[in-house]
């Protein structure tokens, strides 16, 4: 069954055949001591599986990537705050969504203490992932081409996020 996510191997091979050792990316760190006692810390990837669907184990876990335009959460537009699909910490506040015309659910800011970061060096170049900071989940990667206030652009994976309303 193909489902709409790019992994990370796909990629690769799309990228003219760079290798594994190559473009590896750092391992996400513990990071923030607030999270060091997490449950969510000591769930075996069985229990990853088991908790979440398909696609959202395949970003969350395995760093993949969806397809663009295929979350419905790219056009989500109610006021609200985005939470991470694997633990349900508050990363984004709804005001600071925006379409960035790039297929994926983008953000000029983020509850920055919520997250944690890590050079990703995937496509040969140098690039900022961001991750959920309790449950260590992946969410995207962020860039320096986002509106003002901040000139960021938060790049999330939709499967990687679920939506609650105000």
């Amino acid at each position: 069954m193909t489902h709409p996510i790019l992994h990370r191997r796909t990629l690769l091979a799309s990228l003219g055949g760079l290798t594994l050792a190559g473009c590896s990316s750092e391992t996400a760190s513990a990071g923030d001591p607030r999270f060091a006692d997490s449950p969510f810390r000591r769930l075996t990837e069985a229990q990853w599986r088991a908790r979440l669907p398909d696609l959202s184990y395949a970003v969350l876990r395995e760093e993949a990537t969806e397809r663009p335009y295929s979350s419905p959460l790219d056009d989500e537009s109610r006021t609200g705050t985005f939470l991470c699909r694997g633990c349900e910490l508050p990363l984004f506040d709804s005001r600071w969504k925006y379409d960035s015309r790039t297929g994926w659910p983008s953000f000029w800011d983020v509850m920055s203490r919520n997250i944690g970061t890590k050079t990703d060096w995937l496509i040969g170049v140098p690039r900022t992932e961001y991750h959920c900071a309790r449950c260590l989940g992946h969410q995207g990667h962020v860039f320096n081409d986002g509106p003002r206030p901040t000139g960021k652009r938060y790049c999330n994976n939709g499967v990687a996020l679920t939506f609650r309303p105000a």
